[in-house]
């Protein structure tokens, strides 16, 4: 009887990990082939969207949304929505690899304390408040358009643009401490110059410093302008300071965010070339000779990327998109990471397939002419690729008619 309690224990536990990896999945995963995971995003998205413009039209008078009960439904289908989404994401931090090892409750506890938590927290929690407790909330309408920020999740530039201002934070620091220090001086300036000229604006340092800010920041509403020739000497000096002010945290910013795009299409490449049978077995510092003459080609729609028959010089990697493989009378599809063509680096053989864009695609090229020169230069990478295709050689793989290998189109008996 305890052994069957056990049992049943254990099944039930089992079976809510799965469940609850399989939620993370879901929400969390990053897989396009995922077809469920990207229609649940995609609801959150529109319901995110669609409360920002309901939260935005309701403003406009003469529509009389304010108190229209269908609105008002959606607003409740909203903050259940969005209560249970908090509550789902919340129950699954385990799952997380950040959180892994910890015990669920400090977990879950890490979690809730991040700021992606905080922003899903306050899409609902205010406006439960409000519900419950008959506060009213609907004037604070940026409380609504807050729910606007949960997109940043869906958005890996916004996600590259995050990182960028926390790995910056202190030279952005450096620059904000600067742009005060610039204000103070100016405002200062100004003051001594002509604080007894125009005592209503300019008769004390915190007055001089709203004409300081407008100026250093470059938006000079001309409210506030000097009026003697010392004045405007200062004046000057300000503009051409807060040129240089604005200039600093922009190129920061620029830079690392190039950085940071660059490193994640770099992690992204190098996976899509160790999956390659041929640089299986290479290290990580051959790889990276490979990938530095690797170059981009986008295939629009229907776009034939290699003819059948024709001679082979380049492979192809697919970062993005699908493209349709066509051998005479069959097909076969690839999908991102995969690749075709490889044979092509080692032979002088020709297209055993038509590559076709299904849709557009982000090729990595990778040209044989190119893989030479890495070679030439580094001889131990050339030994290595040629052993690893010697092994892979076979009846349909690589032979030196064709360049199109088996391992590179999907197992039709296997996918069935």
């Amino acid at each position: 009887m305890a052994s069957r309690r056990q049992h049943v224990r254990w099944w039930s536990s089992t079976r809510r990990r799965g469940v609850r990896r399989r939620l993370y999945e879901l929400l969390e995963g990053s897989s396009s082939e995922d077809r469920v995971g990207r229609a649940v995003n995609g609801a959150l998205v529109a319901l995110v969207l669609g409360n920002v413009l309901a939260a935005v039209l309701e403003t406009v008078p003469r529509l009389m949304l304010h108190d229209a009960v269908a609105l008002r439904g959606f607003e409740t289908f909203s903050l259940i929505a969005f209560a249970l989404e908090y509550a789902v994401r919340l129950w699954i931090a385990p799952e997380d690899p950040r959180y892994r090892g910890l015990a669920h409750r400090i977990a879950r506890w890490r979690y809730a304390r991040t700021l992606p938590a905080l922003v899903d927290l306050a899409a609902w929690l205010p406006f439960a408040v409000s519900a419950l407790w008959g506060v009213d909330l609907r004037t604070l309408a940026i409380l609504r358009l807050m729910r606007f920020v949960k997109l940043a999740r869906y958005s890996p530039g916004m996600q590259s643009l995050f990182e960028v201002l926390r790995a910056e934070r202190q030279s952005l620091l450096a620059c904000l401490w600067l742009l005060v220090a610039a204000v103070l001086v100016a405002a200062s300036a100004m003051y001594v110059a002509e604080g007894s000229v125009q005592p209503d604006r300019l008769g004390s340092i915190p007055l001089a410093m709203w004409w300081a800010i407008a100026t250093v920041t470059t938006v000079g509403y001309g409210d506030v302008y000097p009026i003697t020739a010392g004045g405007r000497v200062i004046a000057g000096l300000t503009m051409l300071t807060g040129i240089i002010m604005i200039a600093l945290p922009v190129g920061i910013i620029a830079t690392a965010f190039v950085d940071v795009i660059k490193r994640r299409d770099f992690v992204i490449t190098w996976g899509m070339l160790a999956r390659v049978p041929l640089f299986a077995d290479l290290d990580a510092a051959a790889i990276g000779e490979i990938h530095k003459v690797l170059s981009a080609h986008t295939a629009q729609s229907g776009e034939i990327i290699v003819r059948r028959g024709e001679q082979a010089r380049s492979m192809y990697f697919i970062a993005s998109g699908e493209v349709e493989l066509e051998f005479g009378d069959e097909t076969a599809m690839l999908g991102r990471g995969q690749f075709f063509g490889e044979m092509a680096l080692l032979h002088s053989t020709r297209r055993a397939a038509t590559a076709r864009a299904r849709r557009r695609c982000m090729l990595l090229v990778l040209d044989a002419d190119d893989l030479a020169e890495v070679i030439r230069h580094h001889p131990d990478i050339g030994q290595r690729i040629r052993s690893m295709a010697k092994e892979e050689e076979g009846p349909r793989s690589v032979t030196r008619r064709s360049d199109i290998a088996a391992g590179e189109v999907p197992d039709k008996d296997a996918s069935a």
